[in-house]
């Protein structure tokens, strides 16, 4: 699996990413399967290397458990607050979606869900301390209800991976039905379609906050979303394909063995 392109990563020094370029190189070359999670990754491999890739994507499961009850934590109200979860990394575009809410003139609360004990992390702390709006709640690990009740009933939900393949987080947020706002690239675009907002900048974010709603246009987008996970991204489609995909080369390797039995002097004299 080529996963994401993960020397495009700005987190990672110039070596590294030289070191993961390489990589990358080693994999095509003596793999003798590959398969993306991204159309957009299968499409740069068979362009850059001429190579066969296979598409099968990632899963999410459809969480139906919400409880509004556990916003009380937060001190937010149902659809009353915006709401991103990530990791503190510079591709992730926390500090242009932060400084796009900072200047807004939204009176709601903006929880920024992920751990901040990174270099990036304390920078954004220490400079958006000053709007009380802001919210850094820290990681929320093991409690697949309230991190899914907390994207449910957000009134926007940012996503603002902008490398790799697939993201897990998004198909998740689709799963739970969140309103989405995503960073405009091509792999947010090729799973979202237009069944979401898109910023690349932070006077986007912006006019996003300002301008939001929750209509008929904004609930057709989260169902659309909810219907493509259930038809493309539930994991038993997804092993099933990989099932699938593994018996497929399991027939080929059968059929080039017996192939070169057939061509093979001594192995006729073998068998």
């Amino acid at each position: 699996n080529m996963d994401g392109l993960e020397w495009q990563r700005s987190k990672y020094t110039r070596i590294t990413r030289k070191f993961l370029g390489y990589a990358e190189k080693l994999a095509v070359k003596f793999g003798d399967y590959h398969i993306a999670d991204s159309t957009v990754v299968q499409s740069f491999l068979k362009e850059k290397y001429q190579m066969r890739c296979d598409y099968i994507g990632y899963g999410a499961d459809v969480l139906m458990n919400e409880d509004e009850s556990l916003l009380k934590e937060y001190d937010v109200r149902k659809y009353e607050y915006f709401i991103l979860m990530a990791r503190m990394e510079p591709e992730n575009n926390i500090e242009t979606i932060l400084e796009g809410f900072s200047n807004s003139s939204s009176g709601k609360k903006f929880l920024v869900i992920g751990n901040t004990d990174n270099k990036l992390g304390r920078h954004l702390v220490t400079r958006f301390k000053a709007d009380k709006r802001i919210r850094f709640t820290g990681a929320i690990f093991n409690n697949a209800q309230k991190i899914h009740t907390l994207k449910k009933f957000s009134r926007l939900y940012f996503h603002g991976h902008s490398v790799g393949g697939t993201n897990p987080s998004l198909l998740e947020a689709m799963a739970s039905r969140a309103l989405i706002a995503a960073h405009a690239n091509p792999f947010n675009e090729a799973i979202l379609n237009e069944n979401a907002f898109y910023f690349s900048t932070s006077e986007h974010v912006t006019r996003l906050v300002e301008g939001v709603s929750r209509g008929e246009k904004e609930n057709r987008m989260i169902d659309s979303n909810l219907q493509r996970i259930q038809n493309d991204f539930t994991w038993p489609e997804i092993i099933r394909q990989y099932e699938t995909y593994f018996l497929h080369c399991i027939g080929v390797e059968k059929a080039a063995t017996l192939r070169r039995q057939a061509t093979d002097p001594v192995a006729m004299v073998v068998k």
